[in-house]
């Protein structure tokens, strides 16, 4: 009788937590009404800028709040402008609402209190996030969330190669060596910092290193000339190889993929496993590229969406992020004819309805199998980038 008693105790408080959140929400939706939010995101695909579009008229069509898609290039100089803006004492009225964020720009935010939360938990759609099978939505590059960001998708590197170039793609970092000694000036990678180029060169230091395990622990702590001195071997070897000598580099991955279109170059690169099929369907890249991953795994990691401390519209901000983590806006995302993006939901925890948007999704030609994705290599922690990006130019930029 007694456990019985503890049991209906429980029920009853999950029954009043949910109500309190349900009505908080209510008041949520109601404030957000009428506010106008300024998403700072990456402008550089347009794929991404129409599902972007899409996903402001529904929400404008649903919530009544009007999003502004800021395009950027580099969401670093969104935060520099969000600690300017806190230096000079802009507590409220901030000039961004919301930003697609991760990686390096979460942990400067974090650490400088530059981000309003914890929010995440407010979202109705956030209990639909596969956090035990994906657990980089509760850890962004090894820093932990803290329900200050709300996941969004899902990203891992892939490598993407002209069948009537090449027979079979290299498994490794050294089968691309080898490779590019076969096919000289066919092989390159963009420059650090440049998001691709950085995760190129932490994909061969995963995939080299001796002490992998030191990339779990903050660079301060490791041994880096130890750790990285396979990579800056590999490399040594690999650059003067490449397209122009290695002398100079490609600023990012849309850059290599007009190479490679031109057969400049025989491999790209990209950490959006359909961007090859999404590229053969609107003309940048024939029919005759493939997509493939390394044997020991692909680097990957989750990207999200982050709200500034002063936001001007925080409400209008949490809905819109609630809406881009709904079954309907994530399959609509997932499926490469509209975008590609991997899904950071739990499948099994949506309705029948909901699981069926995504199960009639149709896997391109050009993109891999999700079996052969499975393989995914953690991140370094954060703190290694800026280590890793300094040692690179110091060596190799002109």
């Amino acid at each position: 009788m007694k456990h019985l008693l503890s049991m209906m105790a429980a029920l009853l408080i999950l029954f009043y937590a949910a109500l309190s959140c349900a009505q908080d929400w209510d008041d949520i939706l109601k404030q957000a009404q009428g506010q106008t939010v300024y998403f700072n995101a990456w402008g550089g695909s347009q794929a991404i800028n129409d599902y972007i579009s899409w996903a402001a008229k529904e929400a404008k069509k649903e919530f009544g709040i009007k999003v502004v898609h800021v395009k950027v290039t580099d969401l670093g100089e969104v935060v520099s402008r969000v600690l300017v803006e806190k230096s000079t004492g802009r507590k409220d009225k901030g000039s961004v609402d919301l930003m697609w964020i991760n990686g390096e720009n979460f942990k400067a935010m974090k650490k400088n209190h530059l981000l309003y939360g914890p929010f995440t938990q407010k979202l109705p759609n956030y209990p639909l996030v596969d956090t035990e099978n994906k657990p980089t939505t509760l850890f962004d590059f090894t820093v932990p969330v803290d329900n200050m960001e709300a996941p969004w998708g899902m990203a891992l590197l892939v490598f993407q190669y002209d069948t009537r170039r090449i027979n079979m793609p290299p498994g490794s970092m050294e089968e691309l060596l080898a490779l590019a000694q076969k096919h000289p000036g066919r092989v390159t990678y963009p420059a650090p910092p440049s998001f691709y180029g950085t995760t190129f060169i932490k994909q061969a230091l995963l995939e080299l290193t001796d002490t992998p395990d030191a990339l779990n622990m903050p660079v301060s702590k490791a041994d880096f000339a130890r750790v990285t001195a396979p990579l800056w071997r590999f490399l040594d070897r690999l650059n003067p190889l490449m397209w122009r000598k290695g002398k100079v580099f490609t600023k990012g991955a849309p850059a290599m993929k007009q190479l490679l279109n031109d057969s400049e170059i025989f491999i790209s690169l990209s950490f959006n496993p359909n961007d090859a099929a999404n590229a053969i369907a609107n003309g940048e890249l024939p029919g005759s590229i493939r997509t493939y991953v390394h044997r020991s795994g692909t680097i990957g990691n989750t990207h999200f969406l982050g709200i500034p401390y002063n936001a001007s519209a925080v409400e209008g901000a949490m809905v819109f992020a609630d809406f881009l983590l709904s079954p309907r806006a994530q399959a609509r995302k997932s499926d490469p004819e509209i975008w590609g993006d991997p899904t950071v939901l739990n499948l099994s925890r949506l309705t029948p309805g909901d699981r069926a948007l995504f199960e009639k999704i149709a896997i391109p030609t050009a993109s891999l199998p999700p079996a052969a994705l499975s393989k995914v290599l953690p991140e370094p922690h954060a703190s290694w980038v800026e280590a890793l990006e300094k040692a690179w130019q110091i060596r190799y930029s002109k």
